[in-house]
């Protein structure tokens, strides 16, 4: 089953017209709203009601929708093979590729949460550990949280960072001793509003999470309009769970976009009219965040000629940029043509990890920011007198730039989680 993304129009084409975000100005009243969010700790409230009274509360702009950054490719199914103590560790090429026996030779991330803002996690799923208390559900559909809800997608990231390990069934996480929370921003869709995605990062900060994944985004946004407000707004919520110590893990994105000279975007409307824009990528542009590019290898388990690429080749779908990607990591490659064809063995390059019910393979950046979630969950628990700007500093340092590949794809380079941990002294 392949799936992309593909930008079509902007993310404020989509505003609501009766929930906003404000700016509260100092000794505002909110008894004439009704407040969805209380973003106090930054200043800050969701709210609806009318706009006028919205308008005597602060500075306010329309919540707006994101989107969640769907793997680039997917396919359902799985085999089991040998290897671990976990029947499906011989399928994980990206955890091999980290020399992850290794580095859970020195530790798994015990005592340390990561906070997954996702679609949900299937708390049911015997190769999870989720604290369900401490998890919360954002968007207000009432259908709970730690459940599945629309959580395949959220299922796949939180397994990636933290399945359990050596317990005779699936999969291995890079961190599989550490505990996750399920902070569900979207519902059955694959449309989040902004406001719930701010309001779960100030969350996921309050409880004291060490990491937080968003594996979503929004792309292009303009930085005209009512861009800088939410530009500013999503910048001072970053900004402050960063000094809170929770580092913030967010997907590049999968539009083989250069972000870091993309300039102004063009695009057509459907009366044939023409808009440019000056863009932006949000929320992995935004401060303080560490934006995660996706690499994977072709050819892994399958085909006559072995792998024709190696596991830290850049994914042909992954955004780059220099200054805009500060790592790469393990997030899933295809070889489109011999996908089409059916050819068997193709999804092997795909990350397998935990699925409602089950396991599944998918490629994405969606799939290569957890892997660093999952890094940043080992150093935490290793050491939790680590700071967010200290446990990103480690990882950049230690990770290493692959030869014969443009640096644009890398950032600080490839995500090294056994240099990371040595780093520390283990």
């Amino acid at each position: 089953m392949l799936g992309g993304i593909a930008a079509s129009g902007t993310v404020t084409a989509r505003e609501s017209a009766t929930r906003y975000i404000v700016d509260l100005k100092p000794n505002a009243r909110l008894g004439k709203v009704d407040v969805v969010h209380d973003l106090s700790q930054v200043g800050l409230a969701v709210v609806e009601g009318q706009e006028r009274d919205v308008r005597r509360l602060g500075t306010y702009a329309p919540d707006i929708e994101m989107q969640l950054d769907l793997p680039a490719v997917e396919h359902i199914d799985t085999t089991a093979v040998a290897g671990y103590d976990d029947p499906l560790y011989g399928l994980q090429w990206d955890k091999q590729a980290m020399d992850m026996p290794e580095v859970h030779d020195m530790c798994k991330g015990e005592g340390a949460r990561i906070a997954i803002i996702d679609s949900g996690i299937d708390a049911s799923h015997e190769d999870l550990t989720v604290n369900v208390e401490e998890s919360k559900n954002f968007t207000g559909d009432e259908l709970g949280k730690g459940v599945p809800a629309g959580g395949y997608h959220g299922t796949h990231v939180a397994g990636i960072a933290a399945a359990t390990a050596n317990n005779e069934m699936g999969v291995v996480g890079v961190a599989p001793e550490a505990e996750l929370v399920d902070c569900r921003v979207f519902s059955t869709g694959p449309g989040a509003s902004f406001a719930d995605i701010l309001a779960a990062i100030v969350y996921a900060a309050d409880i004291g999470s060490d990491v937080a994944n968003l594996s979503l985004g929004a792309y292009p946004v303009p930085r005209e309009g009512l861009g800088p407000f939410y530009g500013q707004t999503l910048n001072r919520v970053m900004t402050w769970a960063n000094s809170m110590g929770t580092l913030l893990v967010i997907s590049a994105g999968n539009d083989t976009s250069d972000l870091q000279h993309d300039g102004r975007i063009c695009f057509e409307n459907e009366d044939g009219s023409v808009d440019c824009f000056s863009a932006i990528s949000l929320p992995n542009e935004g401060a303080q965040a560490l934006s995660v590019a996706a690499t994977g290898p072709i050819g892994f388990g399958w085909g006559d000629t072995g792998m024709e690429q190696p596991a830290h080749s850049p994914s042909f779908y992954t955004n780059y940029g220099t200054n805009a990607i500060t790592l790469a990591a393990p997030g899933g490659d295809a070889d489109l043509a011999a996908a089409a064809n059916e050819v068997p063995g193709w999804w092997y390059d795909l990350v397998l990890s935990t699925v409602p019910g089950g396991y599944g393979w998918a490629a994405g950046t969606s799939m290569a920011a957890p892997q660093v979630a999952g890094a940043v969950a080992l150093l935490k628990g290793e050491d939790s007198s680590l700071n967010a700007n200290q446990v990103e500093s480690i990882l950049t340092r230690t990770a290493w730039m692959p030869e014969d590949y443009d640096k644009a794809y890398y950032g600080a380079g490839f995500l090294n989680p056994y240099g990371a941990l040595k780093e520390i002294g283990l």
